[in-house]
């Protein structure tokens, strides 16, 4: 990384490991020219955290005096030392995300505070794989995936003549070897198991300890515990390995790792073994170089084929080097060159154009079977379903920088958990989406309410025996007292044909115009006499005094967010996502054979026959200094004088408890992106049109809200795509490939 200081003067930094009674609470690394300053300030252990960080912060201060240095970019490895850094005035602030640090046994509580400040704060975010980027990805607009990369020329000194070194020249072979830091992601107990069930096979473990003790490591007199050792010592010691090991637990610790000792073991020309560490899997997966096992049993048979592979041709060192030719340092160095050079740009000269190219999206060494196209609900199940049920390799596309679709949420600055495209309050009658769901999130019970402002009152919504009574000054204590009341109203329409036509038949031109007419005509841009019937027949009429907006027979909210299930449902080896990457600009190349649109249909066929319409909305986010706002989380606005139609105040649908909270009023445009097609004939006309194009592409399947031009509310979506499977997985040959639907 030194190369960097041909312009810019950088800053590593890094915590170190405490020793005696002082503390060495971070290192960093200053790179001018060809020069590198590694300073590690002491201040006494006994200060605490809050006087170490101030104690740091002016040491910091003083060295960069003493040195001149100005402007420096700040590149973090570890949020812990944003606190000490953060007053420096930066040419830019980088942050790369190596590891889900708060993951780690002993993370400091403060650890997620920092994160979040860092991320606020940084430039450009890097992290050091792709699971890692997908878990982070909607947390930052310019943040860019790198996994590990190799200094091939360094290990492939393995594959020649080397001597070996005196603690490992005497052990017997076969020799399986591991190096890297020895702490909690490691499976000491598989360790144990490898060495129990060979006791001819020499186990040799190379790194440091970390955070276990010598006495919780296993023994035995075939386990070799060799200690530390410098990195221009690892290619003597891989020259003596007939199998390379990579024993991860299978933790919270080593969900988002892509270990850099994957390639280098293969670029030393020595077979891999390893668990099913989820980037492992995703992209050397495919290897014959690279056995993956999950248990010791498995793990054993793999170390014995590994074995094998050695003692065969050559072809399986072919694969792994043609692999490896693109992942040197060298590559990584130029792409992460050109986003510091447009960050450090962004902040000298914000107002100055800048074209500088972007890397590619990086993706994995497979080819994919199946490409999606958007990562809502349609696109994500079914992603979900082919990588497990079906044993496809998929890749899914989003032109925006995260998954879950309008129903993705975040914090907002305040730390509240917000919906970023409006309120989704799911809800179903479905069994079956209700259980499939819930494979990847803990639901919290939630029954939705809303109120309608009507001149200086707030009444119920759906309309109830509680709303007439409150608009009347009535006191109707029974169904049938408010079924009679509601007759008298009703001005029957013979031939029902419009959303008009509906509410007016149900209730009269009173009640339509004071609920419906006002709202209808800003939600969608027309009139209810414009609208298909199924608009306006969604929300009902109640004569009883149930308040709840839905009645179906599950209705709750994901208890960690609808991100956070999206993440667990995508959390799989057989996907691979591409954020901020729109499916029209893929090359034919890295498509799969089979395709799945969630897009706009008319947008697939560049809409041939003319754009279908479709309603967008906008938002305006607030958050206030008091702990609620309104009574419920929804209150509707149907006067045509007011310019929105609802504001919504989120702790009511997350259950989140802070001081603060967080509202949006929500605006219905005619421009943006799409969110509701327009139930109108002229509208279903066209649509027709295309869906005769859609009919005559067997593989691609169109799905979602805009891939029909239907108005589907969450679980219909899931429904939807759950059933496509079942029948593309009902039509599967023999031979494997998905059949395309009739």
């Amino acid at each position: 990384m030194s190369r960097f200081a041909a312009d810019y003067r950088l800053f590593f930094w890094e915590e170190a490991i405490p020793t005696d009674h002082h503390l060495p609470y971070l290192e960093f690394h200053a790179f001018e020219g060809t020069t590198v300053q590694s300073i590690r300030p002491r201040v006494p252990a006994r200060w605490s955290p809050a006087d170490q960080a101030r104690a740091l912060s002016r040491l910091l201060d003083q060295m960069m005096g003493l040195t001149g240095i100005h402007r420096p970019v700040l590149w973090f490895y570890t949020p812990m030392m944003w606190p000490v850094a953060a007053h420096v005035d930066a040419a830019a602030v980088v942050y790369d995300c190596m590891d889900e640090l708060s993951a780690f046994r002993f993370a400091p509580p403060e650890m997620a505070a920092n994160e979040a400040a860092l991320m606020a704060a940084a430039d450009v975010v890097f992290t050091g794989g792709h699971s890692i980027y997908e878990a982070k990805a909607g947390r930052h607009g310019n943040i860019h995936p790198f996994p590990s990369s190799v200094d091939t020329a360094h290990f492939a000194q393995a594959r020649g003549v080397m001597a070996e070194p005196e603690d490992q020249a005497g052990l017997p072979r076969p020799r399986l070897g591991y190096y890297g830091v020895i702490d909690e992601r490691l499976d000491l107990g598989l360790i144990a198991a490898l060495a129990a069930a060979r006791p001819d096979w020499s186990v040799i473990m190379v790194g440091p300890l970390a955070k276990i003790a010598p006495g919780d490591l296993p023994r035995a007199s075939n386990i070799h515990w060799l200690g530390q050792r410098g990195y221009d010592q690892l290619p003597a010691y891989l020259s003596g390995w007939d199998v390379a090991l990579m024993p991860f637990a299978m933790n919270e610790a080593t969900r988002f790792i892509s270990p850099t000792k994957t390639p280098e073991y293969l670029a030393g020309g020595v077979p891999v073994v390893s668990t099913p560490v989820r980037d492992v899997l995703r992209y050397y997966g495919g290897l014959e170089a690279v056995r993956i096992a999950g248990d010791a049993p498995t793990f054993v048979r793999a170390c014995d084929a590994a074995m094998a592979l050695r003692k065969g041709a050559g072809d399986w060192r072919d694969a792994a080097d043609r692999l490896l030719a693109d992942l040197s340092w060298d590559n990584t160095f130029r792409q992460m060159r050109l986003h510091l050079d447009r960050a450090v740009h962004a902040r000298l000269m914000p107002a100055q154009p800048v074209n500088i190219p972007v890397p590619p999206v990086l993706r994995g060494a497979k080819k994919h079977d199946v490409t999606i196209c958007g990562a809502g609900f349609a696109g994500s199940v079914l992603a979900r379903q082919f990588a497990e049920v079906s044993g496809k390799r998929v890749l899914l596309v989003d032109k925006r920088n995260h998954i879950g679709g309008n129903a993705y949420d975040c914090l907002d600055e305040a730390g509240i958990l917000i919906h970023r495209y409006g309120p989704h309050i799911f809800h179903t009658n479905s069994d079956e989406v209700f259980s499939w769901l819930g494979r990847f999130t803990e639901w919290r019970p939630y029954e939705h309410r809303v109120l309608a402002r009507v001149g200086d009152k707030s009444v119920p919504m759906p309309i109830n025996r509680t709303t007439l009574n409150a608009l009347y000054g009535l006191d109707m204590q029974t169904e049938a007292e408010a079924e009679a009341f509601l007759a008298r109203k009703a001005q029957p329409v013979r031939d029902i044909r419009t959303s008009r036509d509906v509410v007016v038949n149900a209730i009269g031109a009173e009640l339509y115009e004071t609920f419906f007419q006002g709202y209808t005509r800003k939600q969608w841009g027309l009139d209810p006499s414009q609208l298909d019937k199924s608009v306006t027949a969604r929300v009902p009429t109640r004569t009883n005094t149930d308040d709840r907006y839905f009645t179906d027979r599950h209705q709750a909210m994901p208890k960690e967010g609808y991100t956070r299930m999206f993440e667990r449902m995508l959390d799989h080896p057989g996907i691979d996502i591409a954020l901020g990457t729109d499916f029209h600009d893929l090359d034919a190349a890295d498509r799969g054979r089979q395709l799945v649109y969630t897009g706009p249909i008319d947008a697939y066929f560049g809409h041939r026959f003319g754009t279908l319409p479709y309603r967008s909305l906008r938002f305006r986010h607030e958050t206030l200094d008091e702990a609620r706002f309104q009574p419920v989380g929804v209150v509707n606005f149907p006067a045509e004088d007011v310019p929105y139609t609802r504001i919504t105040e989120y702790k009511y649908l997350t259950g989140q408890t802070h001081a603060r909270t967080s509202i949006s009023y929500e605006y219905p445009s005619a421009e943006g992106d799409p969110y509701y097609p327009i139930p109108c004939p002229e509208n279903q006309a066209l649509f027709r049109r295309y869906d005769a194009l859609a009919a005559a592409e067997p593989d691609v399947i169109f799905a979602g809200r805009l891939g029909s031009y239907r108005y589907y509310n969450m679980d219909q979506v899931v429904g939807q795509a759950l059933a496509i499977h079942r029948r593309l997985t009902a039509r599967q040959p023999a031979a494997g490939v998905l059949a395309p639907l009739a």
